[in-house]
């Protein structure tokens, strides 16, 4: 022990309190270590035990004890949702019939999906209002009872529309990533068909090599074989792929297949010509962009530096008529 001290002591200087300060700073990291590490042990007990729905000795299991909150909770919420859905499933409305075109181009294809944007939406709305009652007054003081009740209905109508703006936000992101994605798709498919695949094991094949570039176009291609293996005709599968990536291009090549099909012309022709075609396309959506470029870049040049321009040219003349020559 006195070799260890002074072995300690000739590391930091034979200073006493550099010591004592590195010890402790030892003794707290050794006991933060421990609690980690307790912790995490804990927690992967917990998650083992939950993969395999045992209990964990010496812990009620709250979700399947009748008399606890958890499991009234999850009870209370399930009802919720199925009365939700029954509700709405009964009506078949054209609005409903757009929601649910919305939420599968969203990739949201659980079918209590509806139930669940009505629920969030109305649960938004009913806390935003809530939430802005104390807030307002404090933010916006000496406001009448009306504008109040205003600012109130506004936060309302906010939390109403969010789920909505989410649902076409979402929809717009996953659609520019199947635009983008779809021609290497047919590219791909060319090259299949070129080597003698058939049209479900090109699907295939396409959507694996997909995975990493366009993840969810490759999760849909997959859901086309995995239809077209349960038993759906190829068109009725590229139909319900259209649809569900919510693309002109995508129901147009399930159109061609189909007719191609019908009229027995060589689906490997087909597929090279529309590969041109979505070529050409991009290359047109391109020149697009690059073509209206100049004319975006008008409104900043305008409002930022012409101004600029404008106070140094015109500062100097100004200076020397209202002051005179120096």
């Amino acid at each position: 022990m006195d070799g260890l001290f002074a072995s300690l002591a000739s590391i930091f200087g034979g200073n006493p309190a550099t010591m004592l300060s590195a010890l402790i700073f030892l003794a707290a990291a050794a006991f933060s270590l421990g609690i980690m590490s307790v912790i995490r042990n804990r927690a992967e007990l917990k998650r083992r035990a939950t993969a395999i729905n045992i209990e964990i000795p010496g812990r009620v299991n709250d979700a399947s004890d009748k008399r606890s909150l958890r499991f009234a909770s999850i009870s209370a919420a399930r009802k919720l949702i199925d009365y939700t859905s029954k509700h709405y499933a009964a009506e078949d409305g054209a609005s409903l019939k757009v929601l649910r075109r919305k939420l599968i181009e969203a990739g949201i294809l659980d079918p209590k999906g509806p139930a669940y944007f009505f629920i969030a939406r109305t649960a938004l709305a009913v806390v935003l209002a809530v939430a802005a009652m104390p807030v307002v007054p404090r933010v916006l003081s000496n406001l009448t009872p009306s504008w109040f009740w205003m600012c109130v209905l506004a936060a309302g109508m906010m939390g109403y529309m969010a789920p909505s703006l989410y649902l076409d936000r979402r929809i717009k992101g996953r659609q520019q990533e199947h635009r983008a994605g779809f021609p290497d798709f047919m590219d791909l498919l060319v090259v299949c068909a070129d080597a003698g695949l058939s049209m479900e094991a090109s699907l295939d094949r396409v959507g694996r090599e997909l995975s990493d570039s366009y993840p969810s176009l490759s999760a849909n291609i997959h859901m086309a074989t995995l239809e077209i293996r349960a038993g759906r005709t190829l068109s009725e599968a590229l139909e319900h792929l259209g649809d569900r990536l919510g693309l002109d291009e995508a129901r147009a090549f399930a159109t061609l297949l189909q007719q191609s099909a019908e009229l027995g012309s060589s689906l490997t022709d087909a597929l090279r010509v529309y590969s041109d075609d979505m070529r050409h396309k991009r290359l047109s959506s391109a020149e697009e962009k690059a073509y209206s470029l100049p004319a975006k870049l008008s409104v900043p040049l305008v409002l930022c530096i012409f101004p600029v321009l404008v106070i140094v040219t015109m500062l100097p003349a100004y200076i020397r008529v209202k002051f005179g020559p120096f």
